[in-house]
């Protein structure tokens, strides 16, 4: 599949077509690659997963999916902010389930490089990524 380098904008795999985010809504030092979009085949659900690779200190400010994601850290420390718990860190190899609809940022907080695959099991129709304040 090929991956896209989103400079100033990142392009989303939804379900029906793409949606883009703006240059306001897409951070600085985020880069999203498409690994994979599939139908399930059951109940109206896809699976999509998606490289996404943060500078040094970059963030990818609060949102949510209308579908659970599973982050698993590829290499750096990520820090991630789920409604209602505390900040936690993850390293590479560590993984972190995040269900449907709970609003969530992640940050690099280590001094490298940092990169999560996340997989998200979403409903078809809904675009993958809603921003929040």
């Amino acid at each position: 599949m090929k991956s896209s380098t989103l400079v100033g904008a990142a392009l989303l795999v939804a379900i029906g077509g793409a949606i883009t985010l703006t240059q306001a809504q897409q951070p600085a030092g985020i880069k999203r690659s498409a690994a994979l979009q599939h139908d399930l085949g059951v109940a109206d659900r896809t699976v999509i997963q998606v490289r996404v690779d943060f500078a040094p200190g970059a963030s990818f400010g609060s949102h949510t999916h209308p579908g659970a994601e599973v982050a698993y850290v590829l290499e750096g420390t990520i820090e991630y902010e789920l409604q209602g718990r505390a900040p936690l860190q993850l390293k590479a190899g560590e993984a972190l389930f995040i269900p449907a609809g709970v609003v969530h940022a992640a940050r690099n907080v280590g001094a490298g490089n940092a990169a999560e695959l996340a997989t998200c099991i979403v409903e078809k129709n809904k675009p993958i990524l809603s921003m929040t304040k």
